[in-house]
């Protein structure tokens, strides 16, 4: 092989693995972004402004202590396996909200705070916004292998605690799964009237609620008639309005945490988080309108096929399941819907023939 024709070859090599990390063939963007070290980039999010009919609120930092009903509080979780599912639903939010710089984000990370905070900085100017630190020794030896690896990762477990981390001055939340949009007005979403609810969502009452327990669950009746006196319908657990108030003084986080203790001895159900969620909650939870959830559009845990949407309106669009909209349309195997996502996708895909 001649000397010329060497380089040439790889030149030509060079040029292949720049196009595959452009394109993202071969691989999951995001597991390179963990593997490698480093967080992807976006491009910065335009400002999003008040409407004249919204009320006056100047935030500068969330007091511990006082509450201001002009705000509606949203919490995510941030890692960097999910961090372009985080910027895309946060740019949802904003670009259909009626009063955008009323809108304060809380966002859980377990690692890389630092970046992370960069990133929303560099990403969203304008964002109101706190970045907490999810101490994963508070779920070390209460989790248990599921289904999905996705589903076993500590930060999967902070909405737990979420309320037990947040600020006082908070009476209420709006949780968001990180692999969402809205299209909607959240503050629709906020006012929902929870009544004597610690927890608002929307339910599934047909579902076939003895899936999400295993057959042990079910014939022990220490375990079954734990939803005696309730009517159980499931609820996904990726859209949810919370009470923090009424939260904290029905120590729900360690009824929770109680119930995973149970299942590392037992082995009562095999989905992550959700179970504890539906054995402390399935039954007492204030319905929210479907258009909320139109959940399972990742496709089912195992492996992750295109679904349609639900009959009816839709409010919120969510990516649940294994298949994610960014994973899809890097590979060049998007599902339809995945085309609704898109326009909220801010990744910066670097150039081939960038100079920079």
């Amino acid at each position: 092989m001649s000397p010329e024709f060497r380089c040439l070859l790889l030149l030509l090599q060079i040029l292949v693995l720049l196009l595959l990390s452009s394109t993202g063939a071969g691989a999951a963007s995001s597991t390179r972004w963990s593997n490698s070290g480093n967080l992807p980039t976006f491009r910065e999010a335009p400002a999003f402004r008040n409407g004249v009919e919204c009320p006056k609120a100047t935030w500068s930092s969330l007091s511990k202590r006082s509450h201001n009903p002009s705000f509606i509080h949203i919490a995510m979780t941030l890692d960097t396996t999910y961090l372009r599912g985080s910027v895309a639903g946060v740019l949802s939010i904003l670009q259909h909200a009626s009063c955008p710089e009323n809108l304060v984000f809380h966002f859980l990370a377990s690692h890389r705070r630092a970046e992370l905070r960069r990133t929303l900085l560099t990403t969203f100017p304008y964002l109101n916004f706190h970045l907490y630190h999810f101490d994963t020794n508070l779920v070390r030896g209460k989790i248990s292998l599921s289904i999905r690896r996705a589903l076993d990762q500590p930060l999967n477990y902070a909405r737990i605690y979420l309320p037990v981390l947040l600020p006082s001055g908070v009476p209420r939340i709006i949780y968001f799964d990180s692999d969402l949009i809205v299209v909607d007005d959240v503050a629709k979403l906020w006012d929902i009237n929870l009544g004597n609810h610690v927890l608002g969502a929307p339910e599934y009452c047909h579902a076939n609620f003895t899936n999400y327990f295993t057959h042990k669950f079910w014939s022990d009746p220490l375990f079954s008639t734990a939803f005696r006196g309730r009517d159980p319908c499931y609820f996904n657990t990726g859209v949810m309005v919370i009470d923090v108030w009424r939260w904290r003084e029905g120590r729900y986080t360690e009824k929770l945490e109680s119930w995973m203790r149970i299942q590392k001895r037992h082995r009562i159900y095999e989905l992550g988080s959700l179970p504890p969620f539906l054995l402390v909650f399935a039954g007492d939870v204030k319905g929210v309108e479907h258009r909320w959830n139109q959940h399972g559009l990742g496709g089912d845990n195992l492996e992750g096929l295109c679904r349609a949407l639900h009959p009816g309106p839709v409010s919120l669009l969510h990516w649940s399941g294994k298949g994610k909209p960014w994973l899809r349309i890097d590979s060049r195997r998007p599902c339809p819907l995945d085309s609704l996502w898109a326009p909220y996708d801010l990744f910066r895909h670097a150039s081939l023939f960038a100079d920079s």
